[in-house]
């Protein structure tokens, strides 16, 4: 499994003949190295509804005929732009041909602003684990730190999780070490900072205060292979 990581919450997941792209967002990513005409992926995972994590999602899908995953509702309202979108919900998993997909518990908001300006309701915002070729890949979302990230911790065997550390609209770098802690990955990236003035953050300070895991600081277009 090659993983990797693209500026402010994107990740890219390759396994055999499937490339699966989380929260896309490319166009007005200053952060990011991908372009969208570049990418041709198999399935997209989005974790909600905020423009800045559904991002391309739609041209992505229609150029590529990919498979779409995302809360419910979001999932409805991408339907109705012509998107092949399966609809899931908190604690849900499925297996799909690419891997196992499930929600899980998030703790922030999940609207969509279409370009008309109407605000879209966008369902319950999630955390996503993947789990592929006998890897598992938890990808936290927007979120705050919350206790039962321990559950999550306890009853799965994270390698790689992706965690925010922006603060201001997610939890901060001394939140997110502590979410390290009860989730108990082997390895952890840090994400969801620097993108805009609000969440600027050194992750050498996340660095430092993580304790029993890896932390691996990924430059966009970084890489991980499990």
């Amino acid at each position: 499994m090659h993983i990797s990581y693209h500026g402010h919450s994107i990740v890219k997941i390759k396994t055999g003949e499937h490339t699966i792209l989380i929260d896309p967002f490319i166009n007005g990513n200053e952060l990011t190295d991908l372009k969208v005409g570049d990418e041709k992926p198999t399935a997209i995972l989005l974790t909600h509804a905020h423009n800045d994590h559904v991002g391309d999602t739609v041209e992505l899908a229609k150029s590529n005929n990919a498979q779409v995953v995302a809360p419910v509702e979001l999932a409805n309202y991408l339907g109705s732009q012509g998107v092949s979108a399966a609809g899931m919900n908190l604690g849900g998993a499925h297996e799909f041909d690419f891997g196992v997909v499930k929600f899980t518990k998030a703790f922030h908001s999940s609207s969509y602003t279409t370009e008309e300006g109407e605000v879209v309701y966008g369902g319950m915002p999630a955390g996503i684990l993947f789990k592929a070729e006998g890897k598992t890949v938890y990808h936290a979302g927007d979120t705050e730190v919350f206790g039962d990230m321990k559950i999550l911790g306890e009853r799965n065997e994270i390698d790689v999780a992706f965690v925010p550390i922006g603060d201001f609209f997610t939890m901060g770098p001394e939140d997110a070490a502590y979410a390290v802690e009860l989730l108990k990955p082997k390895v952890v990236v840090p994400i969801h900072y620097n993108t805009f003035p609000p969440i600027k953050q050194d992750p050498e300070h996340f660095k430092s205060l993580v304790k029993g895991a890896e932390v691996n600081i990924l430059q966009p277009g970084g890489s991980i292979e499990l």
